[in-house]
């Protein structure tokens, strides 16, 4: 019988494909497991999920140290990134300084604009309603 490992929100019975009755769901990190280990009839937590270039079992558990340097090493990538990506959030454009607009406060409305126009205030409206038409 096929089976199959999803990380989403929602399951039933077909979700993956149409002739797999057996669909579980799991966190990313255990869809991925299951996929290295390439069955869903495996107990992570005491069978390896296949066998390292060392010829040695690799297992999904790991040493409390090697936890932590895969952490730190996280830590540090993740800082990395958020630099990178956001490093120069504040950095001004100069073709986006380029754009002319108005001053002040309030935005310029353009009556002969079809693409955005002020909304009608409440200011607008009469202070009696008019004959329902």
């Amino acid at each position: 019988m096929a089976s199959a490992v999803l990380s989403g929100n929602r399951n039933f019975e077909g979700r993956v494909n149409p002739h797999v009755k057996a669909n579980y769901l799991a966190s990313p990190p255990l869809v991925v497991a299951y996929a290295l280990a390439g069955s869903t009839d495996v107990d992570l937590a005491t069978e390896p999920l296949g066998t390292g270039s060392d010829g040695k079992p690799v297992y999904l558990k790991t040493s409390g140290r090697r936890k932590k340097k895969f952490a730190r090493g996280r830590e540090v990538r993740a800082a990395e990134m958020f630099t990178g990506r956001y490093g120069n959030v504040f950095r001004r454009e100069p073709a986006m300084e380029a754009i002319k607009t108005a001053e002040g406060e309030l935005f310029t409305w353009h009556d002969s604009s079809t693409y955005i126009q002020s909304r009608r205030s409440s200011s607008d409206l009469p202070k009696e309603p008019g004959k329902i038409q």
